[in-house]
């Protein structure tokens, strides 16, 4: 909008890395095994390697689209220059209902770890109105935050390591089984028992926590140097991220077992009472709830500059294009992410938040590598056939989902889609 202030470049490298890690590095690890182990048992294991390929083709896209448009706004600004109107819109819109949701993820998992059944709504909405407001301070502040947050959350992880393989070592395996089936199981039981679709479902339930890294495009306008700066920072994230996935579900696999792990509500914390260190759950407790508020801070700043940037050219009210002239980011659009997240708490559950929330992610994650994949080879960073492999995945992922979030993500699509029409048509009456 003409005369707003615009948003101050005062994120380095080490600054949108915490950013990426404090968004992946969440509630996911601490909730979403349990789900994808209910869908694919022991395939669990070969589920997060799809959803990790998909993850790393998607990463590359996002780099190489956000080094040549450094701008706020992720895939709805790379859309819009490579494929038009319509298509950035799409990926607008899927992002900021699918974030939404994962806001809302976010504060459920950590309501769940934090304090009693009964007060777990209002802490949820406590925790997501309390974090908008730190938010709507300043980036550099939701920065030292997340750092602090990540920090803390990887000493639990750690801590959950060691006593994990300390418990294999000393079993030699886990509860009924050899160790060796339990952490990679066997890929035709796996295939036997609940199929390729379990596996994939497995796969589109665990993209739900690598999807962080899309928060890091979207502070283009925050980053220094973003052409070096935020691919860099992106597959630094990545990288780090899935290593520390893959050892906790080997482990919790291997400690638990599938049948177990799929029945879990806190599949860490049994994870480490099953190993014999009951001390350790109320730090494991303390570890969810920071990295739940860690994803949900950097995930209030991402959907916000989204917001931003489609309010900028009125797919969204332009009075959320706002920006503070002082903190210099922009509070209406956060405040107004922070209302809807709050009225999902009241609505939905966290499978059903995790569900919506990947499909979501997935569909704007197919445009971006629809979008990478017309780049011209002066821009092109990576081979040609990433871009492609990551839209097949995304769409394969995308229809083997609980066909409750597939229902829900098709008729919020519908409703975006429609709410644009008619305010087109209203605009152009007008004029």
């Amino acid at each position: 909008m003409t005369g707003q202030p615009a948003l101050a470049r005062r994120l380095g490298t080490l600054d949108a890395v915490s950013i990426g890690l404090a968004s992946m590095i969440g509630a996911g690890i601490f909730a979403v095994f349990a789900p994808a182990s209910e869908a694919a048992g022991s395939g669990l294991l070969i589920g997060l390697a799809i959803a990790a390929s998909v993850a790393v083709c998607n990463a590359v896209s996002s780099a190489q689209l956000a080094a040549q448009y450094p701008t706020s706004g992720g895939t709805y600004a790379f859309g819009r220059e490579r494929l038009g109107e319509w298509p950035g819109f799409l990926a607008g819109w899927s992002f900021v209902v699918g974030k939404t949701a994962s806001c809302a993820a976010m504060a459920m998992a950590f309501a769940a770890y934090a304090v009693p059944a009964e007060w777990q709504k209002g802490a949820a909405v406590t925790a997501i109105l309390l974090l908008t407001a730190a938010n709507s301070f300043g980036v550099t502040r939701t920065v030292c935050l997340a750092r602090v947050l990540v920090g803390a959350v990887l000493g639990v992880l750690a801590l959950v390591l060691i006593i994990g393989w300390v418990e294999v070592g000393r079993t030699g395996g886990m509860p009924g089984g050899a160790f060796a089936e339990g952490l990679f199981g066997s890929l035709s039981g796996a295939l036997l028992d609940h199929g390729w679709y379990g596996v994939l479902q497995s796969a589109g339930l665990l993209f739900f926590a690598f999807a962080g890294y899309a928060r890091i495009a979207t502070l283009g306008e925050e980053v220094r140097d973003p052409a070096r700066t935020i691919p860099r920072a992106i597959i630094l994230a990545l990288s780090g991220t899935l290593v520390l996935y893959a050892a906790i579900a080997a482990l919790a696999l291997a400690v638990l077992g599938p049948e177990r792990l799929a029945a879990s509500v806190q599949p860490i914390s049994d994870l480490v009472a099953t190993s014999g260190a009951h001390w350790a759950i109320p730090v494991v407790a303390i570890g969810a709830a920071l990295a739940s508020l860690g994803a949900l801070l950097a995930l209030i700043a991402g959907v916000g500059r989204t917001g931003l940037a489609m309010a900028r050219n009125g797919d969204l009210p332009r009075g959320l294009a706002t920006v503070h002239p002082k903190y210099l980011v922009p509070r209406r659009a956060e405040f107004a992410l922070a209302a809807a997240a709050s009225a999902m708490i009241l609505l939905t559950d966290l499978r059903g938040a995790i569900g919506f929330s990947s499909f979501g992610v997935l569909l704007y994650y197919f445009i971006t590598n629809l979008s990478a994949w017309t780049q011209d080879p002066a821009h092109r960073r990576y081979p040609r056939v990433l871009p492609v492999l990551g839209a097949i995945g995304c769409l394969a992922l995308v229809v083997t989902l609980p066909i409750e979030s597939i229902a829900t993500g098709l008729l919020t699509l519908l409703a975006g889609v429609t709410g644009r029409v008619l305010v087109g048509r209203i605009r152009r009456t007008a004029s």
